[in-house]
Formats: structure tokens, C-alpha cells, sequence
């Protein structure tokens, strides 16, 4: 179980960087817009913040996604124990480890890989609701349930 905990504090640690992130990126956008001067050469200044208003839009849909995230971690029940696989699984496999939480990707913890996935994802929709001993075929591979921690 402790290891479920360790795992969902890194991937709290990410989410809280990428809101971080997303918000200093939206900062500094603004800065930047707000100490721009219109210059004698108005089609320039016009690019310019047409660029400016881009790159804010792209900020705000990051810390919009970035603070899903963080939504959708608060949903993982990281005590929960089950016989098969749920959301909040740490699944143990022949192929690798996989803790169904949010899409984040890999995560080395204490020197061994682990792979934080939605259940939205393809591999989580195969492994959600198996058991220890069943299988999946995913990219051609057999995939055998080794542990449900």
C-alpha cells in the first residue's frame, strides 16, 4: 500500500509543476502584452499581439488540462483494495506495473518504472476489471495479471 501512497504523491507533485507552470507561462504572457508600447510601425504591434493572444490561448488550455488533472486525481482512491481492477489499481504484470490514476506516463520510483494511466487509456480499458491470472492482448503482447495491489 505504501507504495500506491508514494506514487500518488509524485503524480500530485506533477500536477501542482504543471499548474505552476501554466500559470507562470500566463504571467509572463501578460507581462510581456502589457509592456509592449504600440509603435509608429502599426502592423508589426498588430502581428505581434495577434502572437501574444495565440500563445495565451495555448497557456490557458494548458493550465485548463493541468488543473483537470489535479481533478481527476482527487477521484483515485489510493487505499482502496480489490480483487479486480479499479480505478486506483496498481496493477503488477509480466510487461511492467501499471497504476490506473490519471494519463500521466512513466514514473520511476525508488529505481523501478511505473506507469501512471487512465482508465480512459487503451491499456486501462483492457486491464479495468480483470483479476490475478487473466490476460490481455495489447500492441501483440500478452499481458498476464501477475498482482492487484
Amino acid at each position: 500500500m505504501i507504495i500506491k501512497e508514494n506514487l500518488y504523491f509524485q503524480l500530485q507533485q506533477l500536477t501542482e509543476q504543471r499548474v505552476a507552470n501554466a500559470q507562470k507561462a500566463m504571467q509572463s504572457a501578460e507581462d510581456s502584452k502589457s509592456s509592449q508600447t504600440k509603435s509608429s510601425a502599426g502592423d508589426k504591434f498588430e502581428t505581434g499581439r495577434a502572437m501574444m493572444q495565440a500563445e495565451e490561448e495555448r497557456n490557458r488550455v494548458q493550465l485548463a488540462k493541468a488543473i483537470a488533472l489535479q481533478n481527476n486525481l482527487l477521484q483515485v482512491n489510493r487505499f482502496n483494495t480489490s480483487e479486480s481492477v479499479v480505478l486506483g489499481s496498481l496493477v503488477v504484470t509480466n510487461q511492467g506495473a501499471y497504476f490506473l490514476s490519471i494519463g500521466i506516463g512513466k514514473i520511476i520510483l525508488e529505481g523501478t518504472t511505473y506507469f501512471a494511466i487512465s482508465v480512459e487509456s487503451p491499456i486501462g480499458q483492457l486491464l479495468f476489471g480483470k483479476k490475478v491470472g487473466e490476460s490481455i492482448s495489447f500492441r501483440e503482447k500478452k499481458i498476464i495479471i501477475k498482482q492487484i495491489i
